[in-house]
């Protein structure tokens, strides 16, 4: 974790020279020759940072080091900070001072009796500032100098490699073989059915002549185990002329891969003592050639295509026998990737409880059965419980009991916190520890930022993302580049199995996800004293301990209704840089609390029934993220339009709120501003136009009555906006001009575009008015979703750039109570999910629907309609009569015949409350794909395709998942 953050200092102070020596806002005495004396200090350290992040596992002298080494560079980052910040406040004040009375912002009041005292006093209070800023930095200076001498004389770093001999001499890699004793396997039956299914099915043009099986998991979930039962069974033994098990580990050295496979084929050959990685490769094609050959590559880390390439398997696998196969283990999925794997892969996920205790029985009941029926069998199956189907901790836990014989002693087990068992932390943490070494610093410490959250708690992908921008984990130089960053380091940790139980949406997108218990108490024990999770004392709101002077992230639970506050002699607060409340319901936060807490950057309460925040938040400069979401707060103070640095404010669903302050223009660092339920909020402030790299805004409430209002054409400048926008209460006279100003042509990064028309005043509107809204809602071609609600149109003339919408995956129309037809989608050829609800005027749904024009006729066009659609929903069309399919009959001889192909991948048909539908069209029948058909409320339908006896269920019958029924 130091590693990364060294990485973010070097680059803050590389920027602060830069800013020095170009910027308005200068510092005084020797600060830029101390900043670069710091950053010169810093990387000579960085050079045997990862040495010593390996060392602090078995010398607490290091361990202390390092946290005096992060408290030095926490330090220099707030230091850093306000010196950024005073550039940023400046930079506001001059465009104040430029824009006048024309301001976006609200302008500060002058003092025009006193104007030369007080701006004299003000400039004297901005060099005494920055006067202080350089004595800190000085200081700090003189601190990382005496560090520098103490790591020199006491601990004797040097600089170290990934993997290399300090990795193998403090974590000891255990070199597997292909032995394994069957007796003490217990689960796993289902993927030792599918892996040798895998390895003994023949050859096919699907397959290739050979195949790569990965296997992936986490460290401790048997993946070694799995390969060792495939490797020893009697069917693959008679399946492949030749058989290898190589342990690979890390680093990855072909050579020496080689050398292990030759050995493995051929006791007596010589060439193993080459050195000649070509040598080595020839030896191995002569013994497999025309051979089925099967290899097994255990514990493989190197996800780099170079040095996988340089073995040349693929070419060597290609001279054996077809039916020949590679099984890897690895923690990787990157791994399967690089290896072009990905279909053939098996992901190892925990053991069924049943599993888990019978694997921790068998090592801590054994030679001695009567104690488990003696009551210490009721004690194993809570222990087991910890395990949450790891089978590494099974075993650890197992092993750990097999010697205690009385039940206090089990129940000391039971009732400690499991990373504070010895063996616990030496045999399955260690493990973890080398997945952990093998991450990107910066990686390592979005990893460990997840400590913050309790055990079992639901992480949002895209809100996580956020939490590590606000802590500045995802340093690039283009903030626009920060999200994309977010999401690689988030998919990182997913392929190494650090992330589970996925939740995703419906165009399989991940939403949520969690973390392993294991996981979580393992990043836990590597954050003990920086991250804090606190459950309050039910009736007491006061905080009255935090253990350790150094917490950084602290966590509230449960605390009660009524204002927090922290004691006033509380000074182990100061240096918190996040503060999270879940479970909570506090009315406000004390100013004293608030104050505090001066090096906050993310501050969440979402959830937490807050009704006021004080005004001293805008005290808190360095605050990056703030989440008032789900709370029924009546207002924003306008001193948060002080916070210079707030990347992230998320109001989502704070119903109560009526108005956003003014002067929100003066956020200049604001990225992602989340208002979505406000629905009291009347109009978004026009200082918002002025927020060129605003990047996520989740909802636009058009206002056209108020001068304040950012109108709905201010959008056009944000190009920058990406994610979700829905745009509410369009359908005024004016709206069509607006709209067409936003330019959400030019969005090329927006995927989700969400539009209501609403009659803001009770005003029925004219059709026309609505026409000329869609006309202009023309989005980039890149749009993913699109959905249209209240839509007053006739017809869908003016969603005529529907079409050109290639990548659109999902479209829902709800409430177009005057359209008669439907739009032409049928030759999208992404669309995957379509619903269309509540549209009156529908009584007939022919050819237009399935895309063909005019001029095309069923006998001339010839191509796939609705190519990717999986799921069609269509719910109460209170007049929809007909739905034809393709009803000419054709010859098939013809040449002029066509060729016509209709929704060949929809898997979910729904049609609820449509009571007047006579049939489904002729197509349907002929979809092999169609898996699940919901007729609700339809009774035409309910009669004519009733199960066995209806006319047309012969038409349906061959689809699994059928229901019909009337509510």
């Amino acid at each position: 974790m130091a590693d990364a953050l060294i990485s973010v200092l070097l680059e803050q102070l590389a920027s602060v020279v830069y800013q020095h020596t170009n910027q308005a806002v200068k510092l005084v005495l020797n600060a830029e020759e101390d900043v670069k004396s710091f950053s010169s200090k810093l990387k000579d350290i960085q050079a045997v940072l990862e040495d010593a992040e390996k060392k602090q596992v078995a010398d607490t002298g290091v361990e202390n080091w390092l946290a005096k080494l992060k408290d030095v560079s926490y330090e220099m980052d707030d230091v850093l900070d306000e010196w950024n910040t005073e550039i940023l406040r400046r930079q506001v004040e001059e465009k104040q001072e430029k824009e006048g009375e024309n301001a976006l912002v609200t302008k500060k009041k002058v003092c025009f009796l006193m104007s030369s005292v007080c701006f004299c006093f003000g400039q004297a209070n901005k060099v005494i500032h920055r006067h202080k800023i350089a004595r800190r930095i000085g200081e700090l200076n003189e601190k990382l100098t005496l560090l520098i001498a103490a790591e020199r004389e006491m601990y004797g770093f040097h600089q170290s490699t990934k993997g290399g001999p300090d990795d193998q001499q403090l974590i000891q890699r255990q070199k597997t073989s292909s032995l394994v004793d069957i007796s003490t396997i217990f689960g796993r039956e289902e993927e030792k059915e599918m892996l040798l299914s895998k390895l003994l099915r023949e050859s096919s043009p699907k397959v290739g002549r050979f195949l790569v099986i990965p296997i992936v998991g986490m460290g401790g979930m048997g993946k070694t185990t799995l390969a060792q039962l495939a490797y020893n069974d009697e069917k693959v033994t008679a399946q492949f002329d030749k058989k290898v098990w190589v342990c690979v580990s890390s680093p990855f050295d072909e050579i020496k891969i080689a050398k292990a496979i030759i050995e493995n084929l051929d006791k007596n050959e010589t060439q193993k003592s080459s050195n000649e990685l070509e040598t080595l490769l020839q030896c191995i094609m002569s013994h497999v050639k025309d051979k089925k050959f099967f290899l097994v590559l255990d514990d493989v880390w190197t996800e780099n295509p170079k040095e996988w390439e340089s073995l040349k398997l693929p070419v060597i696998m290609q001279s054996c026998a077809e039916g020949s196969r590679i099984l890897v283990t690895t923690r990787k999925q990157e791994v399967a990737k690089m290896m072009g794997a990905n279909s053939s892969m098996i992901y190892l996920d925990k053991l069924s409880d049943r599993d888990c205790l019978a694997l921790f029985n068998s090592i801590a009941f054994l030679d001695r059965k009567e104690d488990e029926a003696a009551g210490f069998g009721a004690i194993g199956e809570e222990i087991v419980k910890k395990c949450k189907g790891l089978p590494l901790v099974a075993k650890t836990l197992g092993s750990l009991v097999r010697y205690k014989k009385t039940r206090k002693e089990w129940q000391d087990v039971l009732n400690s916190k499991i990373w504070e068992l010895e063996k616990i932390e030496e045999q399955v943490f260690r493990p973890l520890l080398l997945s952990y070494y093998d991450l990107a610093p910066a990686v390592k410490r979005c990893l460990l930022y997840c400590a913050i959250f309790p055990k079992d708690y639901n992480l949002e992908k895209d809100k996580l993302i956020e939490l590590w921008m606000s802590q500045d984990y995802l340093n690039s130089k283009e903030n626009k580049e920060k999200r994309r960053k977010g999401q690689y380091y988030f998919e990182s940790l997913v392929m190494r199995s650090f992330f589970q139980d996925f939740v995703v949406d419906e165009m399989g997108n991940i939403e949520r996800c969690k973390m392993h218990d294991i996981v979580h108490d393992f990043v836990q024990f590597l954050t003990k004293k920086e991250c804090i999770i606190i459950e309050v004392v039910k009736g007491d709101n006061q905080i009255v301990e935090l253990r350790g002077e150094n917490v950084r992230h602290l966590t509230l639970t449960r605390v009660p209704y009524g204002p927090l506050s922290f004691p006033t002699s509380c000074d182990r607060c100061v240096n918190v840089r996040s503060l999270t409340l879940l479970d909570s319901s506090i009315t406000t936060i004390s100013p004293g609390s608030v104050l505090q807490m001066k090096c906050l950057r993310t501050l969440n309460l979402s959830w937490s029934g807050l009704t006021e925040l004080p005004k001293e938040v805008g005290e808190l400069i360095h605050l990056r993220y703030m989440d008032l979401s789900y709370n029924p707060i009546l207002k924003v103070p306008d001193a948060v339009c002080d916070l210079y640095n707030l990347q992230t404010l998320v109001l989502i669903q704070c119903s109560s709120l009526e108005k956003l302050p003014k002067a929100m223009g003066k956020l200049i660092n604001l990225k992602h501003l989340y208002v979505l339920g406000c629905w009291k909020l009347r109009y978004l402030p026009k200082g918002i136009g002025s927020l060129k790299s605003l990047q996520a805004l989740d909802c636009f409430y058009v206002c056209e009555r108020e001068a304040a209002a950012l109108k709905l054409g201010d959008l056009g400048i944000m190009d920058q906006l990406q994610g979700s926008l829905e745009i509410r209460r369009l359908g005024n006279k004016d709206d069509a001009s607006e709209t067409e100003k936003a330019q959400l042509g030019n969005k090329e990064h927006l995927s989700h575009l969400e539009v209501v028309f609403q009659d803001e005043y009770g005003v029925l509107r004219k059709h026309g008015v609505d026409s000329e809204i869609v006309k202009a809602l023309q989005p980039h071609q890149n749009l993913e979703s699109l959905g249209i609600e209240w839509c007053h149109i006739g017809t869908t003339e003016s969603l005529y750039w529907i079409k050109s919408l290639h990548n659109l995956r999902k479209v829902h129309l709800r409430f177009w109570l005057f359209c008669e037809f439907w739009p032409p989608l049928g030759k999208l050829p992404s669309l995957e999910i379509l619903e269309i609800t509540v549209m009156d005027k529908v009584k007939k749904v022919g050819v237009e629907f399935l895309g063909i024009e005019e001029e095309e006729t069923e006998t001339t066009f010839s191509g796939i309609l609705f190519p990717k659609l999986k799921r069609l929903s269509f719910y109460y069309l209170s007049e929809w009569e007909e739905w034809e399919g393709i009803t000419k009959e054709e010859d098939s001889s013809s040449s002029s015949s066509s060729e016509i192909t209709i929704m060949p991948r929809l898997s979910s048909l729904q049609i609820t409350e449509c009571p007047k539908l006579k049939a489904l069209p002729d197509f349907l029948h002929k979809i092999t794909t169609l898996r699940t058909l919901t007729i609700e409320s339809c009774p035409i339908l309910e009669r004519d395709y009733q199960q066995g006896v209806g006319k047309e269920w012969h038409n349906i019958s061959h689809i699994p998942n059928i229901t019909i029924q009337s509510h």
